[in-house]
């Protein structure tokens, strides 16, 4: 599927040489370098995957409903996938794994400039995947986003989705390609049992 122009975001990606191994850090107060425990650069690379995956066909404000859409998902996903800080601490760590499955099933093939490359190494296959599930299903978005009561993600400052939960007659028409369940179903399928797995009731959120 034919992909659009980037989404512009506010910094870019961490550098990552060796996707498998680099821990991202940022300075501590005593002067040592902390694990990345913060999923955004994963969660801005995923959104911005399948918001050029699955492009808004309007202009500016369907561009920015779709992406705001992409990103509820994308959190939702994200905060099931790696609900602890230690869990986000090892996938900063250990990689998110790039996006050669992802880029294979909906044909994208075009060379890659060294920052294109950069942005797409953040990019989780098992959260676009959950996050694709969630967009084709309401009753799965309505699920996830309750299994996330009490998580760690969520402690302190409520999280709002109504534009995954509930979106209008306007964010509808921005993301029908991003909402198609035919369009989405191959990346749906890549983990769709892990996710109702994980969704199961009673059983403890763990990445």
């Amino acid at each position: 599927m034919a992909q659009d122009t980037p989404v512009p975001w506010p910094a870019p990606f961490p550098a990552r040489r060796h996707t498998t191994t680099l821990c991202h850090a940022f300075p501590s107060s005593h002067g040592r370098p902390r694990l990345l425990a913060d999923l955004s650069p994963l969660i801005a690379a995923t959104t911005q995957w399948l918001t050029r995956a699955y492009p808004a066909g309007g202009g500016a404000l369907d561009g920015a409903l779709c992406e705001a859409q992409a990103r509820q998902a994308v959190t939702v996903a994200a905060w099931l996938r790696y609900p602890t800080p230690t869990d986000a601490a090892l996938v900063g760590m250990a990689g998110p794994g790039g996006t050669a499955r992802l880029d294979w099933i909906t044909g994208f093939d075009e060379h890659l400039t060294p920052d294109e490359y950069a942005w797409r190494t953040w990019v989780d296959e098992v959260v676009a995947s959950w996050a694709a599930c969630l967009l084709a299903d309401p009753g799965l978005a309505h699920a996830a986003v309750a299994a996330l009561a009490g998580s760690p993600h969520t402690t302190g400052s409520p999280a709002a989705f109504r534009r995954l939960l509930t979106p209008d007659e306007l964010d509808r028409r921005a993301a029908a390609l991003l909402r198609h369940p035919d369009l989405l179903a191959p990346v749906v399928t890549l983990h769709h049992a892990d996710l109702v797995h994980t969704l199961r009731p009673g059983r403890a959120l763990t990445a």
